[in-house]
């Protein structure tokens, strides 16, 4: 199943953003069976540490794993206590292998959880597990492959903030670098996203606790999101109507940024998870990206020069595009990525001094619910999609001092 995700802007010398970009879930083959699996086994141990999950009993989910998997087996029940997961449930699927010991091998546990509070729907996935000792105790959660959610990785510290809850892996460097402000970040994000799209849902950020381990919980190949500040995904990859949509951050990019470039990125990702951008089908890249940005700059106050001096350079040089951006054009891999955000957002902007925010607004709401490009955009400025494109050739041009 295909899924989309919507990486974050990162502010640096100019705002810049890095594109969407799609992978795929395969489920792993059935693996020959051995003479060592006891399924049975392995189930009433998984049930068990579901019964200490939901009763946050650290002791007991220890007392179900082998010496060198004790704390992390403890911190998936006192971290789902913190989180205020619900819905938890563990469920053995197969055998994928032998691990080292006699009697221990590797499996398949299928997993769901929620957010309480926030998510409307049951996030699901497969996790690799190890057991030992015939089934009877864990020895190790995830392995080099597939998604494994922050929550299972170890020990995280939660904080909630009206509107938002962030939970962040530990840092393996004892830093507290950014806990309290994540939060902050988000508490602000949350309350700019509503002033413009109103709502009341709720914000989660997570924070995992390095890039190898960003790439698990998003189920992607290491490296692709590892030169930006946040992504906005669905938590288990999926794009059913309702699947939970949480933020996650890159420390290792997100935390070298400045104050005002921290709440630009956290502002835009808030606007993607809280109206459902992720799982809208047919929406040009342009409007999702741009209103995101729209809404991220729009009390910033920050210099043009700062939020649009890629594409007023480019223009300078190039004259004004002849198209609106291609959604080929937001890939992470391309060149003039900044140009590429930088524009979009100054579509938004082209709409709303066109008919003012609200109508932007509407036409937006009216996009991510299904409408067509060319009607909505009629209904909602009078415009034709050509009407729109010489409307922002004339605002880039303006900005870089050109003729168009």
């Amino acid at each position: 199943m295909t899924r989309r995700v919507l990486p974050g802007v990162v502010l640096v010398v100019a705002l810049a953003t890095v594109g969407c970009s799609p992978d795929e879930y395969v489920a792993p083959p059935p693996a020959q069976g051995t003479e060592v699996a006891a399924a049975a086994t392995a189930a009433d141990t998984l049930a068990a540490l579901q019964d200490a999950v939901a009763a946050g009993d650290g002791a007991a989910a220890s007392d179900l794993a082998t010496a060198g998997a004790r704390a992390l087996v403890e911190s998936v029940a006192t971290n789902a206590h913190a989180i205020g997961l619900t819905d938890v449930t563990f469920r053995y699927v197969t055998e994928t292998g032998r691990t080292s010991g006699a009697d221990a091998w590797d499996g398949l546990v299928a997993l769901t959880w929620r957010v309480d509070g926030f998510d409307g729907a049951s996030a699901r996935a497969e996790v690799p597990m190890s057991f030992a000792d015939g089934g009877r105790r864990i020895a190790a959660i995830g392995d080099q492959t597939g998604r494994l959610p922050v929550w299972l990785t170890g020990p995280v510290t939660v904080e909630r903030v009206p509107g938002a809850l962030v939970l962040a892996s530990d840092d393996p460097s004892g830093s507290p670098t950014g806990r309290t402000s994540y939060a902050r970040w988000a508490r602000k994000a949350v309350a700019e996203a509503r002033a413009v799209v109103g709502g009341r849902t709720g914000l989660v950020v997570e924070v995992p606790r390095d890039a190898t381990a960003l790439h698990r919980a998003l189920g992607a190949d290491p490296g692709s999101y590892g030169s930006i500040a946040a992504v906005t995904a669905p938590v288990d990859g999926s794009r059913v109507p309702g699947s939970p949509i949480h933020v996650f951050l890159n420390r290792a990019v997100y935390d070298d940024l400045d104050a005002v470039a921290a709440q630009v990125v956290m502002t835009h990702e808030a606007v993607h998870a809280l109206t459902g951008a992720v799982l809208a089908r047919n929406v040009p890249l342009w409007l999702v990206e741009g209103f995101a940005d729209y809404v991220a700059l729009r009390d910033v106050g920050l210099p043009l020069a700062k939020t649009a001096g890629q594409i007023r350079s480019q223009v300078r040089k190039n004259g004004v595009p002849k198209a609106l951006p291609e959604d080929a054009e937001f890939n992470p891999a391309g060149t003039h990525l900044g140009a590429v955000y930088e524009a979009a957002w100054q579509v938004t902007v082209t709409l709303a001094h066109r008919r003012g925010e609200q109508a932007l607004v509407d036409f937006y709401r009216a996009m991510l619910g299904g409408k067509k490009l060319a009607p909505a955009l009629r209904a909602a400025f009078d415009w034709s999609v050509a009407d729109l494109t010489a409307g922002w050739q004339a605002q880039l041009a303006m900005l870089a001092g050109v003729p168009q």
